[in-house]
Order: structure tokens, then sequence, then C-alpha cells
């Protein structure tokens, strides 16, 4: 796996009051998006506008140009990325466009829009990867794509010259290259292709392969909105206040670590780290496990902290997170709210460790730092005893709560009710 940007560092620091001063005069110092959230440039195709131009990079190596698609007598362009979810969503409904497709007259194209810049570190909480150029060769390998993927992230010249809106979103052009389809690759956000409806992109493709015209020319598309480079002056302000966010302690005892484990009405997967300051390897993990904390910010997941400093020195344990940035978003702070707790972090105070090792993780040895993955259910599915190594905590999160966004079942229908239930 690509490393993931490191979160602390002084130039991003100094970058980052920089950009708060600037955003409080009002001047910011990149070019302002307009009220749809597009920049300069930004232009939408319409149906039977020419396919623009394009030079951009491989990740096999090579520059693809438009003429490079220019033989088949039906082109889709895909703007997707690894990031998002409902990129993720359509990744085995491509694949089977694309292998039912095979030996007719039809290409493929894929084009990374985004520019790594453009993301806030919590809109990664949904892949392994980032959208740099570096990550996407890994992330199309592990997909066994074999059609270009290219990236237009450095200038987003392309993404603005064919109006992407969002990945994925969908270009499909006729033999002349004339645009003839505009929107999304189906109707459906998730994985299960029970919740497909309606087949935009397939039905398009058919209709040209056949001579007819394509019934629907325009969709929304919907997803993850394009992450124009402009957007990181915002994300920049936004971590700066993240690493300013106050951070608060309670005390907890063997009972209330165990109702940790048990009592869990937000239905979350919980990364609970027992560490000290006295601890150095705590200590040295702990910018990752707040750089892991940040990635699934969005996710229905929390990450808390045992500390076993004694309860008198609970200051030194305060100061300690709050220079590492640990405080909670507005986000998460409802969603601990809202759970019946005030915060994520806490000081144990039971005299000895064994009442400790009993409720959180019999399997513990003993040693700090502990760290355990718990599912809604109160198991242990995941731990780590010594330092967490950040793509092994990554994976563990995303192989449990998986890479895409799940349906939400309706709610019940009380008696008597009558209509749909939304």
């Amino acid at each position: 796996m690509i490393p993931l940007p490191r979160l602390f560092s002084g130039a991003v620091a100094v970058f980052a009051l920089a950009a708060t001063s600037v955003l409080a005069a009002g001047s910011p110092a990149a070019p302002l998006l307009d009220k749809n959230g597009n920049p300069a440039g930004f232009h939408t195709l319409a149906i039977g506008d020419a396919a623009p131009d394009f030079a951009l990079p491989g990740i096999d190596g090579r520059t693809y140009r438009l003429a490079d698609f220019a033989g088949p007598d039906v082109l889709m362009v895909l703007f997707t990325s690894n990031h998002c979810p409902t990129s993720h969503s359509i990744e085995q409904r491509l694949k089977k466009l694309r292998d039912d497709l095979r030996g007719r007259s039809f290409t493929l194209v894929a084009i990374n829009p985004n520019h790594p810049d453009g993301l806030s570190v919590d809109e990664l909480g949904y892949g392994e990867y980032g959208d740099s150029f570096a990550e996407m060769k890994p992330y199309a390998s592990g997909l066994g794509w074999d059609f270009p993927y290219i990236y237009d992230g450095d200038t987003q010249r392309t993404a603005r010259a064919y109006g992407c809106l969002a990945t994925p979103h969908v270009f499909i052009f006729d033999k002349d290259r004339r645009l003839r389809y505009s929107g999304g690759f189906d109707d459906s956000r998730y994985l299960d292709d029970a919740t497909v409806k309606a087949t935009y992109a397939r039905d398009a493709i058919e209709a040209l392969l056949a001579g007819r015209p394509v019934a629907v020319e325009l969709t929304k598309p919907f997803g993850c909105s394009t992450k124009w480079k402009e957007k990181h002056v915002k994300h920049v302000a936004a971590e700066t206040a993240w690493n300013n966010a106050p951070v608060t302690l309670a005390r907890i005892d063997a009972a209330g670590v165990a109702a940790l484990r048990s009592q869990n009405p937000g239905k979350k997967y919980r990364l609970i780290n027992v560490w000290a300051t006295w601890c150095a390897p705590c200590v040295e993990e702990f910018p990752t496990l707040v750089a892991v904390a940040r990635k699934f910010d969005m996710r229905n997941f929390d990450f808390i902290t045992i500390s076993m400093d004694e309860p008198k020195q609970e200051a030194k344990a305060q100061a300690f997170l709050q220079k590492q940035g640990a405080g909670l978003t507005k986000r998460k702070q409802d969603s601990v709210n809202k759970d019946g707790r005030t915060t994520n972090h806490y000081v144990y105070e039971g005299t000895g460790q064994d009442a400790l090792v009993a409720a959180l993780d019999p399997a513990w040895p003993g040693p700090l730092p502990h760290t355990v993955l718990v599912d809604p259910s109160g198991k242990v599915i995941w731990r780590q005893n010594g330092p967490v190594e950040r793509t092994a905590a990554i994976r563990a999160i995303l192989d449990a709560i998986g890479n895409y966004w799940e349906p939400v079942a309706p709610a019940a229908k009380p008696a008597g009710a009558v209509g749909k239930t939304e």
C-alpha cells in the first residue's frame, strides 16, 4: 500500500496558519469555486458536442490522447477515483459490462480527475488508497483492470473540459465522437446488483451499437464531488481547527470499560487503545492512531483511548492528547453525545490492571500499548499488542466496515400506518 500523507509537519502547520489568516482576511490564496462548486474554465458538454482532446499519463507509462481510442464505434469515458464509495460500488458491474462487450466495437478509458490536495483526510475513509497518481496503479491492479486508467489530477483540464461533476461520471460518444449520453453509470450507489433498476450506461452503449437513438441521454451523476485542487485552502483551515479542537477526559473503571464493549447504541466499530504518557512506544505510535481516527471520522466508527496514567496525572494525559490533535470534530462529538457519553478519552481509575484486561480483552498479554478493534456486538475482531502499524489497522477496519455505502433498512411502520416508509 502507498503510505498515506503525513498529517503533522512543520510545513503543513505553517501553511495552515497562513491559510487561516488569508481566509479570515477574505482573500483566498487559491481561485474561488463558483456557487456550484466548480472551478474557472468548467464547461458542461451538451448532447451532440465533440469529445474534447486530452494528453494524459496512464498507469502503464503511456501518454494517452483521444486519437488512441479512434477505432471502435462507441467510446465510454468514465471519470472515477480510488477513494469514492460510489465508484467502488460499480467496480464489479463495470467489469461485467467490459466482459460482456468484448469483441464488439466498444472501448473504455477511465480517468481520475482528482487532485490529492482537493481531498480532506476524512474523505478517505472508504478505501485503502487516496487519489494520487502513484496510488492508481495498485488500486487498478487489485481490480484486474485491463483498460487504460489515466490521470488528470495535476492540471484537471480534462475534467473541466468534459464537465466532470463527480466520480463516477460517464460520458458515452458515438463513432464520430459526439456525446450521446452523460450521467450516472446506473441508478444505484450500492454494491448489490439487486438495487439497480436502470442500467443507463449499458442501455446507451447497446443502443449505439445497434444503430438506435439513445432513449435516455442525460441523467444526474451521483457520487463524490470532483476534488478540485482549489479546495485545498478550505481543507487546511479545517485541519487547523481539528488540531485545536478541545480534548476532554473522563475517568473510567473496569465496569465502565466493559460497558464500552457491551453498550453500543450507535452500533459502531470501536478502536480502543490503552496507553500512557510514560510509555515510549505509546507516545511513538499515537500520531498513527490519530491519522487512522481522522480517516474514518465520517464512518460508523469511534477511536477510544484509555490512559493508564495515574488519575492525579490526568492533566498531563489531557495535555498530551491535545498536543496530538485528538479532539473530536462536531460530527463525532454529536455522535458520542447521542450514545450517552461525553468523550472518547478516558483515564483508568482502577487499582490494578487485571480487571481492565478481563473487561477489555482477556487475550491481552499485559504490556502497553494495547489496541483492539471491537465490532458493534462487543466482539474483539482485531488486536495489536505493541505499536500499531498504519496499513494493518486500516485494512482491519476496512475489512470490518467495508468500502461501500450500505443500504439502510426501511423503518418499521407503526400499526395502522399507510403509505410508503421513507
